[in-house]
């Protein structure tokens, strides 16, 4: 009975998702084309970190984060407290930038502070957990989602070397790396890590303020977190 309900509870998240996965895959297949296309800025950009392109899937949290939380809320899912909510959000918050701080101390080069700090981020995204699991839950495979395509992108794009941001290196990156340790540090790490703790931060946070905007206008069906 036990697995029945969590193979149950996964089919949910993964329907609840589809809609805005499929809307992230289609924006990363569109900024591919623009930047193999050379299209303009600001809305690509192929320099290493995507120059703050405006096509892009790293603003969707700010989106998707209050649309998955009214929609939970709607069903039932509601978090016990809107206070509790926002404080563990924030918290991750914290501990996303700490993760940050750690991973940057290693620049281009592998280290034990380097991945410890890659891993604290990603454990950034578990913080508001406590607070809203459904929430959490529901961007953890989100997260997964968008940036797991971007993966597979970013595999090809540095075999090939399209040219893109894809496959653009930083500033002062070392030459003769082999493709492997390029691929894990360039890609992996970061879209395994980094940004999938991101994802669920910016999200949580955003689905936070719109319970409390929610809250104060109406009731929101809810049922207690633990």
């Amino acid at each position: 009975m036990g697995e029945n309900h969590s193979s149950a509870s996964k089919s949910s998240t993964l329907r609840f998702i589809l809609i805005p996965a499929v809307i992230t895959l289609a924006i990363t297949i569109l900024r591919l084309v623009g930047e193999l296309q050379h299209w303009p800025a600001p809305l690509f950009n192929s320099s290493a970190g995507g120059g703050a392109a405006i096509i892009g899937i790293s603003w969707l949290p700010i989106i998707f984060g209050p649309w998955f939380a009214l929609k939970l809320a709607g069903r039932g899912e509601g978090p016990s407290s809107v206070g509790k909510c926002m404080g563990f959000s924030l918290l991750s918050l914290v501990v996303l930038v700490l993760g940050g701080f750690l991973a940057s101390r290693s620049e281009f080069h592998f280290s034990i502070v380097g991945l410890l700090g890659f891993i604290v981020m990603l454990l950034a995204a578990f913080v508001p957990w406590r607070a809203w699991p459904s929430l959490t839950k529901t961007l953890i495979a989100y997260a997964y989602a968008a940036r797991i395509p971007v993966l597979i992108v970013m595999y090809f794009a540095l075999q090939g070397q399209w040219g893109t941001h894809y496959d653009a290196v930083p500033p002062g990156y070392p030459t003769g790396i082999p493709f492997g340790q390029k691929f894990l540090g360039l890609a992996v790490l970061p879209q395994l890590f980094l940004w999938v703790g991101f994802t669920v931060v910016v999200g949580s946070i955003c689905g936070a303020i719109a319970m409390a905007i929610a809250r104060r206008g109406k009731p929101v069906p809810e049922t207690a977190a633990s």
